[in-house]
């Protein structure tokens, strides 16, 4: 569908772009709207308060929100960084934009619309993380985190030139997105910038001034916190469990100075040079902090149930940190927005890469089409549109299509995903999709999660887990919206089953995915 996602182009639109089809005519606004993306990596949906109240207050992050719309329904097509990030740029499912997996190397030759919009006269930029191993392309500006990012004393990649810079990443990569808006920028034009935030990725490494903060609080549980996966073999296989694969010293900060405390994940080396990446004075703050957590840990020896539940509860508060750092640094960038009278014409969209797990089943992470991880949060500000919740079904492939229509510029009939600006000025598209694709590839690789793919009604959840394994699992929402029981072999769906296939079947057709019948050869 491209509903009515093609403009007649005046102006600074006014550029014919190769490969691009016009359906609808209509005139440009005098003034185009610039175009802010906030976009965290690994933000949980359960940790804005916007959506739930259980684990934390972000009041900056929830203004958007209160002065826009929240999207209750809003999903990725694979639930991993760089190809979340692929699809993003792309506006296009993993398989066409061939960036499947965190091994690959992005294409910056392909059509972006960040290039697009180039085309259509917008000033673009990218700040923060970008883990597509290739340089950026279609941007004006580009200041990047090199790879995954440190929290501390991190490398950015300045068009270019690799410099370290002192300080805590959530920070700086907001410091130098209002340095560009502010100085950089040519004001005469409108711009669109993408802030990448690192945050709130693994290891959770919150800032000196908050590393203090939540301590009296004890989080609740997860109902499904020890699930013992009956019925569902690739959950059952993974190795993204709190109580047995997070770390001790990577993920957990247990880096005692006495060198005691060892781990067999591979990953002890690691945590301890993240401590040794710090300056004396953030090492002192940090010292302050973990030393008497450490000290206590090692006197109590704790084993079993007791070790489980305060593995959880240390991830859960680092975690927080880290996502209030986030929420203080939009809140600087809303201030500059108002403070510069940009908030009326400008879209503010805040959203994550992806889901991530915060103890439901056990995990860490994300990777599944389960909801925790398949679910995004996205958060629009958008002037002079309606406010509320908006649950039609949205997916991270339909960004470039919404911006390139809120710019005037066309959209390319080879993206895939669909613009969601009818849906904010208040219009219900007869012909707005009833059901999502997603398709999952990395394996085998870090966390174990098998390869799979799968459709999203609004009531059923239908996946194939492929590759070693050929098994299939089917959810109500409706019913069991943990997804605690796999009903696929049970009798009496056949029928469900047959539709929900033909359904899939549809998708992959009309995002031309040839998998089904890659794994049909196969078998010949």
């Amino acid at each position: 569908m491209k509903t009515n996602q093609l403009f007649l182009l005046t102006g600074l639109a006014a550029v014919a772009l190769p490969a691009c089809v016009q359906k609808d005519k209509k005139e440009v606004p005098e003034k185009p709207m610039n175009i802010l993306y906030i976009m965290c990596d690994d933000h949980s949906y359960q940790t804005i308060s916007a959506y739930d109240h259980r684990f934390i207050e972000t009041p900056n992050i929830d203004r958007i929100a209160n002065e826009g719309v929240r999207f209750t329904n809003s999903f990725v097509a694979n639930s991993l960084s760089g190809p979340s990030r692929a699809c993003l740029l792309t506006g296009k499912h993993s398989h066409k934009n061939g960036f499947t997996d965190n091994t690959k190397r992005f294409d910056g030759s392909q059509q972006t619309f960040p290039k697009l919009l180039q085309q259509a006269g917008y000033q673009t930029a990218i700040v923060g993380k970008w883990h597509l191993t290739s340089d950026p392309t279609g941007f004006d500006y580009w200041n990047i985190l090199t790879g995954q990012g440190d929290y501390y004393n991190p490398y950015f990649i300045d068009n270019g030139e690799k410099k370290q810079i002192e300080g805590y990443a959530t920070n700086i990569t907001t410091d130098l997105a209002l340095d560009w808006l502010d100085n950089k920028r040519d004001k005469d034009k409108p711009f669109c910038l993408l802030l990448h935030h690192k945050a709130p990725h693994r290891t959770w490494m919150p800032d000196t001034c908050d590393l203090d903060l939540y301590d009296d609080i004890v989080y609740p549980i997860p109902e499904t916190f020890y699930d013992k996966y009956e019925g569902r073999i690739a959950a059952s296989e993974q190795e993204m469990n709190i109580i047995k694969d997070m770390d001790f010293v990577y993920d957990l900060k247990m880096a005692d100075k006495e060198n005691e405390i060892h781990t067999t994940t591979g990953l002890e080396a690691n945590g301890r040079a993240l401590y040794n990446r710090m300056t004396p004075a953030q090492k002192a703050a940090w010292d302050k902090h973990y030393d008497p957590i450490i000290k206590k840990f090692k006197e109590q020896k704790l084993t079993g149930k007791a070790l489980a539940e305060w593995k959880y509860q240390q991830y859960m508060h680092d975690y927080l940190r880290v996502i209030h750092s986030v929420d203080r640094n939009v809140g600087r960038v809303l201030d500059y927005m108002e403070k510069n009278g940009l908030l009326e014409n400008t879209i503010i969209v805040y959203t994550s890469d992806q889901g991530f797990y915060m103890g439901e089943h056990g995990w860490f992470d994300k990777r599944f089409m389960y909801e925790e991880s398949f679910r995004t949060p996205m958060l629009v500000r958008f002037p002079g549109g309606v406010k509320g919740d908006i649950p039609e079904m949205v997916q991270n492939i339909d960004h470039a299509a919404t911006f390139l229509q809120l710019a005037g510029a066309p959209v390319p009939e080879d993206i895939q995903g669909d613009s969601y600006l009818p849906l904010l000025k208040g219009e219900k598209p007869k012909d707005w999709r009833t059901s999502l694709y997603y398709h999952y590839y990395e394996y085998p690789a870090e966390h174990a999660v098998k390869r799979h793919y799968g459709v999203r009604t609004d009531r059923y959840k239908l996946m194939h887990f492929y590759n070693d394994i050929d098994v299939w699992e089917l959810y109500d929402l409706q019913n069991d919206p943990q997804e605690m029981h796999n009903i696929y072999n049970e009798p009496g769906n056949e029928s469900l089953i047959d539709s929900l296939k033909t359904e899939l079947h549809k998708l992959q057709k009309q995002y031309d995915d040839p998998i089904e019948s890659e794994l049909a050869n196969a078998k010949k």
